[in-house]
């Protein structure tokens, strides 16, 4: 593939039936995929109606989830940035011993099984300083495990959309800004930070739509308890499980509604470049 020097994409001209036979083939290929995620969402669509949806949405369950899932995923993104912020910023510009074993580190909450973060926090909390932490506020099985299973998972990504972020950030107008008295944190927040601010938009909405699909650490962690700890992707678990079918596609069809707007604000708002990296690591 041909790049241009903006490090676009070209295309590249067809010069003959060999070709068009070649994208033929890569279309019929990827084509099938696309072809399973719309025949999901459409039967997803075609199994409720309208009146079924907002009769589904009047049940005090789950206008407690949605709120419950609004307050913890905001949170969530709030203490994601917070962290991720500082960690990307030193993974991007600095270096020093052990950065490839740490790099290797902060990317586990992304290869593990989600069920696997939730077990590993439910014993976190049952050593000495976690019971310690427990006697002065309630964790497990409470709504802050909530928050702190959705964290482990979403800041991880968040992380990631920063460090490539301040990658694509040049460092020459930080170390003008060094060269004109400024010190090397107020170089960071008058001209790092405002030039990272479309990174940080992407990793906000990356991070609030990871935390909202959370299920497996919250779960294990938080368990299903309705009207406490039960979030929106809780709630499909729940309604399937009591056969309230209907309920359960009301909830996932919310939620799809929300991942696509997120995935929409990601490519509006977040450069290509960023997503990309993000995406092959």
């Amino acid at each position: 593939m041909s790049t241009s020097p903006g490090n676009k994409p070209v295309s590249l001209p067809l010069t003959g039936r060999g070709d068009r036979s070649f994208l033929a083939v890569l279309w019929v290929i990827g084509g099938f995929y696309l072809l399973i995620l719309g025949a999901m969402l459409v039967a997803d669509l075609q199994f409720t109606s309208p009146g079924e949806f907002l009769r589904s949405l009047r049940s005090p369950e789950i206008r407690y989830a949605i709120k419950l899932s609004l307050i913890s995923c905001t949170l969530t993104t709030i203490l994601s940035l917070w962290v991720a912020v500082p960690i990307g910023y030193l993974m991007a510009r600095t270096r020093f011993p052990g950065k490839v074993l740490i790099d290797a580190v902060l990317d586990i909450p992304i290869v593990l099984p989600p069920l696997v973060i939730g077990l590993s926090l439910l014993i976190l909390f049952q050593t000495p300083p976690g019971r310690a932490i427990e006697r002065i506020i309630p964790v497990t099985y409470a709504i802050p495990s909530i928050i702190l299973a959705q964290f482990m998972v979403a800041c991880a990504f968040a992380v990631r959309t920063l460090r490539a972020t301040f990658e694509q950030i040049s460092p020459r107008q930080e170390q003008v800004a060094l060269t004109l008295g400024c010190r090397r944190g107020q170089a960071f927040w008058l001209v790092v930070l405002p030039e990272a601010r479309r990174g940080l938009l992407t990793a906000a909405t990356l991070a609030w739509a990871r935390a909202l699909g959370e299920f497996g650490p919250i779960l294990v962690f938080s368990g299903a308890t309705r009207m406490r700890t039960e979030v929106l992707p809780t709630t499909v678990f729940l309604e399937l499980s009591v056969g309230n079918i209907e309920a359960a596609v009301a909830v996932s069809l919310l939620m799809v509604g929300a991942a696509v707007a997120a995935l929409v604000i990601i490519r509006v708002l977040g450069s290509e470049r960023i997503f990309e990296k993000l995406r092959l690591g």
